[in-house]
């Protein structure tokens, strides 16, 4: 074996993992190099095998398990590890607790630039199975061949979930362990009856075939559920036989919609949607309030833990009742709805129009009249539009914007609209805490910091983040 310092690629070598980076790899040490080790626990000895050398840093795949972790469970799912839904099944939920603690402080002070950060609050989640309110499952007609399968097996039909690192490949998927149980009975109708029927899995290599996603949500707390089918072209005959068995063997089901686009990205958000059953949304509730969610409008995907953070949100922010407050990708107005009782007015903007409308809608629907919602690029929008001269400047913003965080542009724009508190909500604390370094050099600092654990068995780590104007 050579000399660890001089590892090269397909060499293996023995590692015991001290812990998890953000992302989920294991992180280990030889001599002075780090090696990042994909598929491994904390306290584990592995065998492992070096993929990839990067300046000051290797990749690794663990092989083989020389000691198992204390941490360590058997997991629940059939399709663990192969799926990559789940990177934490076999892993014991309060370790995974403690290793996403452990990320978000170090993050925290290596890209926040605050070296005495600590958590304010951490929430576990109180389901750690089946807490999903949607999930979006790939059609292929390339499906992952599993090693204990024959040689010639069929892999021309897959309903299920990407391989992890393969844009090209769906694992078939049987039952999911993090989704709403619903959804298992959803995925097997569907599955069985587009097999009888030889409706083809779009190609997403030769862009050829019909069916391209299958996408469950459901309303956790209302029990209302719907079905969007996401297709290359509009043929509704070849959908309404499925369409007939799932509303007859399903009494859940509320709402079917077919969303049809004609691009080819791999992405399941329709150029148009025709409703096949039911109105074309259905209702959750949260907080109190009931909210409209159409098929491609944002909602938050647990809607327990949801209620949590937004709840400590509320919580950081202290209002007082008669704040101005901005909603930044205010989504289908969940947030701004929560909060609008403890504000004297809300303004929310999202860039998505179906989630502007479904916004408009939920607050005329919980008569709520203190909150207005525009649809806005806010890569842009405060530059480009004579909004701030139209209505009035916030006393507090809050921001949740998608896992890419804020455009640096934003990040600015808000610093000079000089609210006197921000409250930042992130699926992504890595970029997270990239805006509130800008944030700290413009005037602001960081309060409280709190984390809301909302996808249990995943590497993902809600945050909310708490700043105020010095």
């Amino acid at each position: 074996m050579p000399e660890p310092i001089n590892l090269k690629v397909g060499d293996e070598i023995e590692l015991t993992i001290e812990s998890l980076a953000f992302g989920g790899k294991g992180v280990a040490r030889t001599d002075d190099l780090v090696v990042f080790v994909k598929n491994a626990l904390p306290q584990q000895t592995a065998l492992c095998r070096i993929t990839k050398k990067r300046r000051g840093y290797v990749e690794a795949v663990s092989l083989e398990i020389v000691k198992a972790s204390p941490s360590s469970v058997e997991a629940k799912c059939q399709h663990f590890p192969t799926c990559g839904g789940c990177t934490f099944q076999d892993f014991d939920y309060e370790g995974q607790i403690e290793q996403k603690k452990t990320q978000v402080v170090d993050i925290y002070r290596r890209i926040g630039h605050i070296p005495d950060v600590e958590l304010d609050e951490v929430v576990p989640a109180e389901n750690i199975f089946h807490y999903r309110n949607k999930m979006e499952f790939t059609f292929s007609n390339r499906r992952w061949v599993l090693p204990e399968e024959e040689e010639g097996a069929d892999r021309s039909f897959a309903l299920g979930l990407h391989v992890p690192g393969r844009y090209d490949k769906i694992l078939d998927i049987e039952e999911c362990w993090i989704q709403n149980p619903v959804g298992n009975d959803i995925l097997g109708i569907v599955r069985e009856m587009a097999r009888e029927r030889g409706l083809k899995p779009y190609d997403i290599v030769k862009h050829k075939g019909f069916l391209r996603n299958l996408v469950i949500r459901v309303g956790e707390r209302t029990e209302e559920v719907m079905v969007n089918f996401v297709t290359s072209r509009e043929e509704l005959d070849l959908l309404s036989p499925i369409v007939a068995r799932l509303t007859k063997e399903v009494q859940q089901i509320s709402s079917i919609v077919n969303n049809i686009t004609r691009r080819k990205a791999g992405v399941s958000y329709g150029e148009w949607e025709v409703p096949l059953h039911g109105p074309p949304y259905i209702r959750e509730e949260l907080g109190g309030y009931t909210f409209e969610i159409s098929a491609n409008s944002f909602f938050q995907t647990n809607t327990v833990q949801a209620e949590k953070l937004y709840g400590l949100a509320l919580q950081f922010a202290d209002f007082s009742g008669d704040e101005i407050l901005y909603d930044l990708y205010c989504g289908t107005g969940s947030t701004s709805l929560f909060m609008s009782s403890h504000v004297k007015q809300v303004y929310g903007f999202e860039l998505i129009p179906p989630a502007v409308e479904d916004a408009v809608r939920n607050g005329v629907f919980n008569c709520v009249t203190n909150c207005r919602f525009f649809e806005a690029n806010l890569d842009k929008y405060f530059r480009v539009t004579p909004i701030l001269k139209e209505i009035e400047k916030p006393d507090a913003v809050l921001l949740d914007p998608p896992r890419a965080g804020m455009h640096p542009k934003l990040v600015n724009d808000v610093a000079r609209m000089k609210p006197k508190k921000i409250v930042y909500i992130s699926c992504n604390p890595s970029t997270q805490a990239r805006d509130v370094a800008v944030l700290t050099e413009s005037g602001y600092r960081l309060e409280r910091l709190a984390m809301v654990d909302m996808f249990p068995h995943t590497p993902h780590i809600e945050t909310v983040a708490f700043l105020i104007s010095q």
